[in-house]
């Protein structure tokens, strides 16, 4: 059981923080998060397994290459003409002095800012209403300003204004944990954004709750809250409506950066970042579509190190560090992708108007017991 951090989002992971910015205007539904690391960088990875993906400095994260620490992962709206965000974050990095060092002077560095897009192009109404650098940079900043460890705000911010999964309205969700005995916290955050459905047809349950004890209706052991039966057959015959009346293609992408305060390698980061992709496919059916573009990054701060248990030496326990230390982590990350996930949704409220119509989960199913 997963016991969760203190504010329960990324920014129990110290040094991480959360900023989003919308695009403005009543026709605008996009926009971008900024996740800020620490002063000096996080060890940072990588994981793109949809087949219609957007990106943008994804190959620096290759552990083959350069670059060992990045300063800041965009999220953001808009598809591909959504990247242009990443180059306001890189212009607000170059100023505070923050980036790869490359000349003597202070603000000689070259910021290397992955980011990824998800499609909401047009969903409210506008088609040209997509993130710039300016949105970028006022995510950024709100990033900055925000107070360490100040909880994330979630629902249908920043890169989750117009984000929509399985024509349920979606959005960010987050999730923490600290591990058991190492002591180390993971996190997880999710632009709940899928082509496929995180509402399982045949009972209403988000497919994340499954399992998860924090949504069980009676206690750890219990199963999720189940709708009535007369509430969930309407709730699924109005999302069907919604659905053919928005008569948009289904294109779309899931977005996630797993954080921890772990001491990884940049190979075990992007273990971790392929691991996540796992509770994506717990909360959403089907994934990893060629019109999605699910993308995973890692952020780890590297201020703890990693421990498989306790061991004897000389009759005295001390921490042991190998190669299976990094099993709860991972295991840890994929459970966090599928709750925070379902928070997604859980947060987002419905849209209606020119781009489409969008219902909420809890439009359509109104408050549940056990579900939070």
């Amino acid at each position: 059981m997963l016991t969760a951090g203190r504010v329960d989002g990324l920014t129990d992971v110290a040094g991480l923080r959360v900023g989003h910015a919308s695009v403005p205007g009543p026709s605008a539904l996009s926009g971008t998060t900024v996740v800020l690391a620490p002063e000096g960088g996080a060890v940072a990875a990588v994981d793109v397994r949809g087949g219609g993906p957007g990106t943008r400095e994804t190959d620096a994260l290759d552990p083959r290459n350069l670059v060992q620490k990045v300063d800041a992962v965009v999220l953001t709206g808009g598809s591909a003409f959504g990247l242009d965000a990443a180059s306001g974050v890189m212009s607000w990095l170059e100023e505070q002095g923050r980036g790869v060092r490359v000349g003597a002077g202070p603000t000689q560095v070259v910021p290397v800012v992955p980011a990824a897009c998800l499609f909401d192009l047009g969903r409210g109404g506008d088609w040209r209403a997509r993130p710039g650098a300016a949105t970028g940079r006022a995510a950024a900043e709100a990033a900055a300003a925000a107070e360490p460890g100040a909880p994330v705000v979630c629902g249908c911010v920043g890169a989750g204004t117009g984000a929509v999964v399985g024509g349920l309205r979606g959005g960010v969700g987050t999730a923490s944990t600290v591990l058991e005995g190492s002591g180390v916290t993971v996190a997880a955050l999710v632009v709940a954004n899928g082509v496929g459905s995180p509402l399982d047809p045949v009972t209403g349950v988000l497919y994340g709750a499954y399992g998860d004890p924090l949504f069980a209706a009676e206690g750890a052991s219990g199963p999720p809250a189940y709708p009535a039966a007369e509430a969930h057959s309407a709730a699924m015959l109005r999302l069907a409506e919604a659905r053919e009346r928005s008569g948009m293609p289904p294109m779309n992408t899931t977005l996630v950066v797993v954080g921890t305060d772990a001491e990884l390698t940049r190979a075990q980061a992007q273990k971790v970042a392929g691991t996540a992709h796992d509770g994506i496919a717990r909360a959403v059916r089907p994934v990893h579509l060629l019109n999605d573009g699910d993308t995973v990054f890692t952020l780890a701060t590297g201020v703890r190190p990693l421990t498989e248990g306790r061991a004897s030496s000389g009759g005295r326990a001390v921490d042991a560090a190998g190669p299976l230390a990094l099993n709860p982590v991972l295991a840890a990350s994929a459970d966090l992708v599928a709750r925070a996930l379902v928070r997604a949704v859980l947060a987002a409220e419905g849209a209606r108007g020119p781009g489409g119509d969008f219902p909420s989960y809890r439009g359509l199913y109104g408050p549940m017991p056990g579900i939070n």
